[in-house]
């Protein structure tokens, strides 16, 4: 199976339901595999060839779903690009991708034909009009969507593509460094697609909510999983105002919600009693661990919904999951391993850990991906030799710890781990701590130099809009419980902390 056939199957199974909400558009599985269908054939007429790159870099809309599953349908591979991303960084990207073409809303034609300057291996910009006169576009190398529409035949193209060639390169931004592309087959997207469908129990009947942009993995997975269950997307620009997603869940019957920590910490300091959320089956949270405090909030707040916390990285999309049974006797963990799927634990002599012993994860199965785009040095790193030849197994560098029944507790990135008073410190647990007291929303513990401790432990604190909270309060709570060399020394209260593009706190920009 490759990945353009979630879309054509159900086009094929339920060609007049409903298959995408966006922008007040009701878009039909039909309607969209027509269209994706005549983009394919004008990037074929344009010389488009198998295993070519193709960047999109366009907000979450109908033109970017439809975009996404023509470049597939070219026998192309996609790379969706956040919108917000500048020039010179979307230049990089196209360049190390070496990417034959891009996708990109007409308002940034200016920008477009630099970039056909600037990038020695793009030559195809095709322009998203949004209805407006596509005689408006003119330029070298590009072309407009809106005459594939209405100029190419949708008939299915043929598809020379097989489930090893790559379907998705994903940028990923690093700790350190400029972005690397997570290489993902067909077979690779597949194979993670159907495994979090099943321990989901997904069906057609869900009616599934991604306020993510399509960028982040997870995001772009909540569109490509919905489409292989042939179940119904509702399509938001973003989270960024948290009444208005609750609002469209009431209004479209949403009954799968996946979010981030950031997303939830927002709706639990709304009054949810005002919505009718009734509807909703199942609650996803991944990019980071949800507290503890969190999870018990979000289960009295849904008490009738299923709360799946997970673990996943976009070098392999998921790797753990916990069962909803499982919260009440291990709120602290993040699973087992995803169906399909090994994970353990290693030291750095390459030794599997005992239960209650902390190293690095690793991870084997066929979500595994083929490694970093044009970077094998990286790729030789993480990606390294399996049991059978050619296998590869993922090391994540994240540290994790499991109990005795081989659930998985994250601990900390090992580039997040504290060095202070010859102590290693893991930030998850002082965060922890903080996340105890119900004002606090949200919380992030760095290492900040210190001439005497090597590094300070430093805590960035969002607390409710009517917190009362000082910092001797917060460094009181500290010392009754942690230890005296995990109090923070420095506190600093916050109106919010800088975030990624994909919602995850950037200690990056706090440092």
């Amino acid at each position: 199976m490759l990945v353009n056939d979630f879309l054509q199957s159900s086009a094929l199974k339920s060609p007049d339901k409903v298959a995408l909400i966006c922008d007040g558009q009701r878009v039909t599985y039909s309607q969209i595999e027509r269209q994706a269908n005549q983009v394919a054939n004008g990037l074929l007429d344009l010389g488009i060839q198998r295993g070519e790159r193709i960047a999109i870099w366009m907000q979450n809309s109908v033109d970017t779903v439809i975009a996404i599953f023509a470049v597939l349908k070219a026998g192309a591979t996609f790379i969706v690009i956040n919108p917000t991303v500048k020039p010179d960084k979307l230049a990089y990207v196209l360049a190390d991708s070496e990417a034959s073409g891009l996708f990109a809303p007409q308002e940034r034609d200016s920008h477009v034909a630099e970039l056909i300057n600037r990038v020695d291996s793009l030559r195809i910009a095709v322009l998203c009009a949004n209805g407006t006169n596509a005689e408006s576009i003119a330029g070298p190398g590009i072309a407009s969507c809106d005459e594939f529409l209405s100029d190419c035949p949708s008939t299915c193209p043929p598809c020379d593509a097989i489930d090893v060639d790559l379907a998705c390169l994903i940028y990923t931004s690093g700790s350190t460094g400029r972005p690397k592309g997570v290489m993902s087959t067909h077979a690779n997207v597949v194979f993670a697609a159907s495994s979090i469908i099943q321990y989901l129990d997904n069906t057609p009947d869900d009616i599934v909510i991604n306020v993510l942009p399509l960028s982040f993995d997870y995001g772009l997975y909540q569109l490509l999983m919905t489409f292989k269950f042939g179940g119904t997307l509702v399509l938001e620009r973003s989270f960024a105002y948290p009444v208005a997603t609750l609002r469209r869940i009431e209004q479209e019957q949403v009954t799968g919600l996946p979010g981030v920590p950031t997303l939830f910490a927002m709706l639990l300091n709304l009054d949810l009693r005002k919505y009718d959320l009734s509807s909703l089956r199942y609650l996803t949270n991944t990019a980071a661990a949800l507290p503890v405090e969190h999870i018990q909030r979000l289960r009295a707040a849904f008490p009738w919904a299923r709360l799946f916390s997970m673990y996943g990285l976009t070098e392999c999309k998921r790797t753990l999951y916990l069962p909803p049974e499982e919260l009440d006797r291990r709120p602290g963990s993040v699973g087992i391993p995803i169906p399909g799927t090994d994970a353990w634990i290693e030291d750095d002599a390459g030794n599997r850990l005992l239960p209650g012993e902390t190293g690095e994860l690793v991870v084997r199965g066929s979500h595994v991906m083929q490694g970093y785009w044009n970077d094998p040095e990286m790729t030789s790193r993480r990606y390294r030799p399996g049991r059978y030849p050619a296998e590869r197994l993922l090391y994540t560098g994240d540290l994790f710890r499991t109990d005795e029944h081989g659930f998985f507790y994250f601990v900390a990135r090992k580039d997040d781990m504290i060095k202070s008073r010859g102590e290693k410190i893991a930030p998850k647990e002082i965060e922890s701590v903080l996340y105890q007291l119900p004002e606090v929303v949200e919380v992030a513990v760095i290492g900040v130099p210190d001439p005497i401790l090597g590094e300070a432990i430093k805590a960035v604190v969002v607390c409710s809009n009517h917190s009362q909270l000082t910092e001797k309060d917060l460094l009181r709570h500290c010392t009754q419980h942690l230890e005296d060399f995990m109090v923070p020394k420095h506190l600093e209260f916050r109106d919010s902390l800088p975030r990624t593009a994909s919602g995850k706190i950037d200690k990056i920009a706090l440092r």
